[in-house]
C-alpha cells in the first residue's frame, strides 16, 4: 500500500507561522500516522478525530478529521483510501491553534464539500 502526503497551501502557510518545535511536532505526527497506517491503520483512525458537517452530504460521509498535535496544536486533514491503487493519500489542510479550530474546520469543510452543501439547500428549498 502506498501513502501519498499532500498538502495544501492553508497548511503550508500554517506551518511557516508555527515556531521550529511545533512545526516539527506536527510533521513528526504526520509522518507517525502515515508510517503507521499500513499496518496499524485502526491505532490511526483512533488517534484522529471526525467532526461533524452542519448538513447531509447525501449519505457521504466526510473523510475530514483533526489529528492532536499538541496540548495547543491540531492539524485538520483528510484520510481517502483508495482500494483500486491501493493508496491512502492523506490531504493537509491546515495546521491551527485550538482556538482557531472551529472556524478552520468550517471554512475547510465548506470549501471541500461545496457543491453538496449548496445542492442540499437547492434541494430543500425547492420541496
Amino acid at each position: 500500500m502506498d501513502i501519498l502526503i499532500e498538502s495544501t497551501k492553508g497548511f503550508e502557510n500554517d506551518l511557516a507561522k508555527l515556531s521550529e518545535d511545533e512545526r516539527a511536532a506536527a510533521i513528526q505526527k504526520i509522518n507517525d500516522c502515515a508510517s503507521l497506517f499500513p499496518t496499524q491503520k485502526a491505532d490511526v483512525y483512533r488517534k484522529l478525530h471526525p467532526l461533524s458537517l452542519p448538513t447531509n452530504l447525501n449519505g457521504y460521509e466526510s473523510s475530514l478529521y483533526t489529528l492532536k498535535v499538541s496540548r495547543t496544536l491540531t492539524v485538520i486533514w483528510a484520510v481517502d483510501e483508495d482500494p483500486i491503487f491501493e493508496q491512502v493519500i492523506f490531504t493537509l489542510f491546515r495546521a491551527v491553534k485550538h482556538d482557531d479550530l472551529d472556524r478552520a474546520y468550517q471554512r475547510v469543510a465548506e470549501s471541500l464539500y461545496q457543491d453538496m452543501l449548496h445542492h442540499n439547500l437547492a434541494t430543500a428549498k425547492s420541496s
